[in-house]
């Protein structure tokens, strides 16, 4: 049976290709076209045709096939306004875990899936297989490492995929994409909301939730310090953008009934920094955490922060976290690692 191929046109996924190619996989190449031109084209170019050049050069040269799958609808229904209203709600979204779970491997599985033994794509992460479960593990480049955007896949989920530069090196993966001549070899790896393009984050939000202006607000003294344009522009850790003067200023809170955002003055670093959280249902990927050390992260990178966690009668988890963290957000994810195994994540309430 083939084996479905996701790319995106960058030198990752292609690299990703080739190297199943060389393995002798049967393969069938797939562009993901969630590109909202309709909708947001008054906002600027998006880069997707230029994408889709870069994947049709690839693809003609590993000798494979490429076909276009259009899930426009299916993202803004799923991940697009989800992130709307939670900026609405004043809280921090997380579209890109949203399109892996349900666009990348989810409304495209259900689409073409059916065909197709496995899905690969150029994500920095492996799979394995512990206490009678598929798991997710941290890819060997840990500033690279995107377990955090996958961390709401579910068994069926992972036991199709395949991440085949996972134990790769991002240096390495340009060394071998320039050894094969591939033609996206030299490209600049993509940064942002993948349906955003190079178009501004505010001009997205201020097209589809306007302005809303308010006051900002010293947490300390209650002094007012300025007025904001909307709380669904700012987001808690936030330290530029803010137009204050006297600073550095931190944003560390929202009041959506009275439409403040409060902020916090480096100088007085406890009333930024928390120790604690709850989160809603947490999603575990295989049977959740076993005893032992705990880890957790708070948003992409490289950096984690041991923690323990406590059930709640409500069906959230207490997270106490042994550094405190100037970013905790309402609606962000904490992900959660014990060793290279990345568990699963769960949504913060508070």
């Amino acid at each position: 049976m083939e084996t479905a191929v996701l790319l995106s046109g960058g030198v990752d996924s292609s690299l990703a290709l080739h190297l199943l190619r060389e393995e002798g996989h049967a393969l069938r190449a797939f562009y993901l076209k969630v590109w909202l031109e309709e909708e947001l084209s008054f906002l600027g170019d998006c880069p997707w045709e230029e994408d889709l050049r870069y994947a049709r050069a690839v693809c003609a040269q590993v000798g494979v096939p490429l076909e276009v799958v259009p899930l426009q609808a299916e993202y803004l229904e799923r991940v697009v306004e989800h992130a709307l209203a939670e900026l609405r709600a004043g809280r921090t979204p997380s579209p890109d875990i949203h399109c892996n779970r349900r666009i990348k491997f989810g409304a495209f599985l259900d689409r073409v899936g059916a065909g197709f033994g496995q899905v690969a794509s150029g994500h920095y992460a492996r799979t394995g297989w512990r206490q009678d479960a598929h798991c997710l593990l941290r890819a060997v480049d840990p500033v690279k490492d995107q377990t955090y955007f996958l961390s709401w896949l579910d068994q069926a989920q992972l036991a199709r995929v395949l991440f085949p530069i996972g134990q790769l090196p991002k240096a390495q993966v340009r060394r071998l994409a320039a050894q094969y001549g591939l033609a996206t070899q030299d490209r600049k790896d993509s940064q942002g909301i993948c349906f955003l393009g190079k178009i501004d984050y505010r001009q997205f939000v201020r097209a589809r939730l306007g302005e809303k202006p308010g006051p900002i607000v010293d947490r300390e003294s209650g002094k007012k310090l300025g007025t904001h344009r909307g709380l669904w522009f700012h987001t808690i850790g936030q330290r530029h953008g803010l137009g204050l003067g006297g600073g550095p200023w931190f944003a560390v809170g929202k009041d959506l009934d009275t439409n403040t955002l409060w902020v916090a003055h480096e100088a007085a670093p406890e009333n930024r920094r928390r120790r604690g959280f709850a989160t809603e249902a947490p999603h575990w990927i295989g049977a959740g955490p076993a005893p032992g050390p705990l880890e957790v992260k708070l948003r992409h990178g490289p950096h984690t922060t041991s923690c323990t966690i406590v059930p709640l009668a409500e069906g959230g988890l207490a997270v106490d976290l042994d550094t405190p963290d100037p970013g905790i957000a309402p609606g962000q994810h904490a992900v959660f690692y014990q060793g290279d195994e990345c568990l699963g994540g769960a949504v913060i309430a508070n």
